[in-house]
């Protein structure tokens, strides 16, 4: 396949961490690759000479997806440097660790600023301009809980999972938008070996995944020409491991 011919995808938040795996996936796959970034430009640099010794072309694309009326420009520059353009995966995420009574304006503002707005407008834009091809969204096993430590965080991911079934519906037939939930994956350089141990705990599989088990997700959903509107949840299991009290676990010496 030529360049010319190779499909392409834009992947946003692809200069690092889970975006960066995305997209040499995606460009071992085939994929010429349209990569966003908004202020790790060396890293963008150094992802971009990975996916082309891959032998795909790679453009870098700088955007504070903060400030949404840049978007539609981000889908359209996109969209002329590569014609073929029929992936979007929403992969750029904003974290921030505060409980509802510690969450300022900023805060939430910022949180569904990048994690839901921008998604959104994202996915219109890609819509608009595109007509056919795919849409993934990445969201976060958390969804499965109610983790009121990550208030505006979370609420915006749930939030992103009704909009990927609202955009499945909408978008059909030529759009296919799906979801990936990861769990333990790639956590941050902050979290220590004990913290890890410690999530492991309660994943059924008793292991970390890999950001390779997400990209293999990811490449599953874009093969499917079938499935649309779902979201496939990548933990080892962790997001259904709690059954709760039961009578089967009943033991009144232990009251």
């Amino acid at each position: 396949m030529t360049n010319l011919q190779a499909p392409a995808a834009l992947v946003t938040g692809g200069a690092i961490r889970l975006g960066k795996h995305i997209a040499l996936a995606l460009a071992a796959q085939g994929y010429d690759i349209a990569l966003h970034y908004n202020s790790s430009v060396q890293a963008a640099e150094e992802t971009a000479d990975l996916i082309r010794q891959l032998g795909r072309r790679c453009e870098c694309f700088s955007c504070n997806l903060g400030e949404v009326q840049a978007i539609p420009d981000l889908i359209k520059q996109a969209k002329f440097i590569f014609p073929n353009l029929n992936v979007l995966v929403n992969s750029a995420s904003a974290y921030t660790q505060a409980r509802i009574s510690e969450t300022t304006l900023e805060v939430f503002d910022a949180q569904f600023a990048i994690n839901i707005r921008a998604p959104f407008f994202l996915s219109q834009s890609f819509a608009y301009e595109v007509k056919s091809g795919n849409i993934i969204n990445i969201i976060d096993n958390k969804i499965g809980f109610n983790q009121f430590q990550y208030a505006a965080y979370l609420l915006a991911k749930k939030t992103l999972v009704e909009f990927t079934r609202m955009a499945a519906l909408e978008f059909a037939p030529h759009i296919r938008v799906n979801g990936v939930a990861p769990g333990v994956v790639l956590p941050a350089s902050t979290r220590s070996e004990e913290y890890i141990e410690w999530r492991k705990q309660s994943i059924p599989l008793k292991m970390q995944g890999t950001p390779d088990n997400i990209t293999k997700a990811i490449i599953s959903l874009l093969d499917n020409d079938f499935m649309s509107g779902q979201i496939l949840v990548v933990d080892g299991a962790e997001n259904i491991a709690h059954i709760g009290k039961n009578a089967g676990d009943f033991d009144p010496s232990k009251i």
